[in-house]
């Protein structure tokens, strides 16, 4: 049985004060946390012995099994699965990052959880490697967020800076820097690189203005048909879906 520190433990890491303290996030669900074990140092380990049975030797500094509904008292889902496991933080480092040679995303202020860990799924996906994020953008391993990314943190490394001067850096260097906007080219007639950065913007008020002014190839995602009225916007991760499906099509199929 989980002791009441223990448990109050694990209740604070939903606080990204103590995540930071402890620099560990949590991890659950049978297939997250499995993926996981092999990405990332674990900590703690708590499941349910069926799961365990499965997986063989586990590589947990701390390995408990569920008793009494232990996972339910500290799990953050409405439905708590078979595992939970707190993990150490990794050491990404943004000069490993480089859009002079690949793809990056840049996310400016994104706000929602269940959007950024769609995100990182999609770069995931995408074959991008790296994300960069504004100080303000979603913690990437508060609960909600590593629970959307559904294991893509294993294979995406999100950095936080200050995009601004991140941007500016990259702008002086001739990177090109794509961006999203009503007065945009349309993305499907212009010219798509294989490398730079594509910023996205927050989910009500898009890119910032001083990070707008740096962007040097504006896009602009048209509806179907275009003299058809529409909602106003898309929502920033299916804008990124979007977008990301075709940088990827042009690289297989330039025409």
């Amino acid at each position: 049985m989980l002791s009441k520190s223990k448990v109050k433990y694990i209740r604070s890491l939903e606080l990204k004060k103590y995540r930071n303290e402890q620099n560990v996030f949590v991890a659950e669900g049978n297939k997250l946390v499995a993926d996981m074990l092999h990405a990332f140092e674990c900590e703690l380990l708590i499941a349910k012995p069926s799961w365990m049975a499965t997986q063989g030797n586990i590589p947990a500094k701390e390995l408990l099994v569920d008793e009494d509904e232990d996972i339910r008292k500290v799990s953050f889902l409405k439905n708590p699965q078979d595992v939970l496991a707190i993990f150490k933080r990794p050491a990404w480092l943004l000069d490993e990052a480089d859009p002079s040679s690949s793809l990056l995303l840049a996310l400016d202020g994104i706000q929602d959880p269940g959007n950024l860990g769609t995100i990182i799924r999609l770069a995931d996906w995408f074959g991008i490697e790296h994300i960069v994020c504004s100080l303000d953008t979603a913690d990437v391993f508060g609960p909600k967020t590593v629970q959307a990314t559904m294991g893509a943190l294993t294979h995406v490394k999100v950095h936080y800076t200050d995009l601004q001067k991140y941007l500016e850096t990259q702008a002086a260097k001739g990177i090109a820097l794509f961006g999203t906007f009503l007065d945009g080219e349309n993305m499907y007639t212009k010219e798509l690189s294989a490398n730079g950065i594509v910023v996205m913007g927050n989910e009500g008020n898009g890119i910032r203005p001083k990070i707008k002014e740096l962007i040097n190839r504006k896009l602009y995602i048209p509806s179907f048909p275009p003299e058809r009225e529409t909602s106003e916007s898309l929502n920033v991760a299916i804008a990124t879906a979007i977008i990301c499906a075709e940088f990827r099509r042009r690289q297989g199929n330039p025409a």
